[in-house]
């Protein structure tokens, strides 16, 4: 028999995050929701968790991996101090779907970073994607959680395989909303840049800027 790992809780439940918290100190990967669709949550400091993702995921290490992060403080932890635009941006749509590209610092798996060591980074919307980094203490991965080339999840029963692999430990809190993925800025360029559009509109972004 299979042994399949899977916490149920809904968005209001107060739970012990402890037992997801040992897995992902232990390397183990969590299934989590977040305001759009399930992500793939791994401490992103561990490069034996991070090629554990890319393993899972079957998708080419060369590609940066998105985190969530329970708070813009906890951001900031990571990224250091918010340069002003980011500011404004992280101020007018954080708890939700825009990432800003930002430097990172202290101990990272180099799979995770992009080009120039950045990272694309947010505060989701969904309570239970910041209760888990909270509980973890910094920010952790937030690929989509689907195989590649494969539609991402709304549910666990689109994870198929995955769900079962032993390195796998889900969170399962009914059907998320899908829709377009975040949003991507990297707010440190005059003009801003538009990495990725997606679920809050380009030209909302640039809207908080003015002024």
């Amino acid at each position: 028999m299979i042994d399949v790992r899977v916490t149920r809780i809904q968005e209001d439940q107060d739970a012990d995050w402890t037992p997801v918290v040992d897995w992902l100190r232990s390397g183990g990967i969590v299934v989590v929701p977040t305001e759009t669709f399930y992500g793939l949550a791994v401490d992103p400091g561990s490069a034996s968790a991070v090629d554990a993702l890319f393993d899972l995921k079957g998708r080419p290490a060369s590609a940066a991996l998105p985190l969530i992060a329970s708070s813009a403080a906890q951001v900031e932890a990571r990224c250091g101090r918010l340069d002003r635009a980011s500011r404004r941006i992280a101020d007018r749509f954080w708890p939700g779907p825009v990432s800003l590209v930002l430097p990172v610092s202290g101990p990272i798996a180099r799979a995770v970073l992009g080009d120039g060591g950045t990272v694309a980074i947010r505060v989701p919307a969904h309570p239970i994607a910041r209760a888990v980094a909270a509980a973890f203490g910094r920010a952790v991965t937030a690929t989509s959680a689907n195989a590649s080339g494969r539609p991402p999840a709304r549910r666990l029963s689109d994870l198929d395989d995955l769900l079962v692999d032993p390195r796998v430990w889900a969170i399962d809190a009914g059907e998320t909303p899908g829709g377009r993925p975040s949003t991507i800025i990297d707010a440190r360029f005059t003009p801003p840049r538009l990495i990725r559009d997606g679920a809050v509109p380009w030209s909302r972004v640039l809207e908080s800027l003015e002024g």
